[in-house]
């Protein structure tokens, strides 16, 4: 079993910055992905960003390209999401969301723990 514990979220006026972390614990993450995802009051949960627990490749949303960046420190088992440039449509509730088997990366069905959710809010 492994435990998702998300924080850095919090309120941001646009074109500010946050960082989103994720501590993995209990049994210890090996792969093969870790991801982030979003999910904004009234629509569904979508994709955001994914990396490649071994390799260390990364994943972005079209939308979050070159703003957002996922990276990960395997000794800590820790997931980031640096958030840069940040515009109010990037309001959500963000959840980490490790996976242990297959599938695709982009689907929220192929992860198998999921994190509490972080509120990012973001004024225009």
């Amino acid at each position: 079993q492994v435990q998702l514990v998300e924080s850095g979220g919090g309120l941001v006026q646009a074109g500010g910055s946050l960082r989103l972390s994720c501590a993995a614990s209990g049994r210890a993450f090996s792969g093969p992905a870790m991801g982030w995802f979003r999910q904004a009051p009234g629509k569904e949960r979508e994709f955001v960003a994914a990396i490649i627990w071994d390799s260390g490749r990364t994943y972005h949303k079209d939308s979050v390209k070159g703003r957002f960046t996922i990276s990960r420190d395997n000794a800590k088992n820790t997931t980031y999401l640096q958030m840069n440039s940040l515009k109010f449509e990037d309001t959500a509730v963000y959840y980490c969301a490790a996976m242990r088997g297959s599938g695709s990366i982009q689907r929220a069905a192929a992860y198998d723990y999921w994190g509490q959710g972080t509120q990012v809010t973001v004024s225009s």
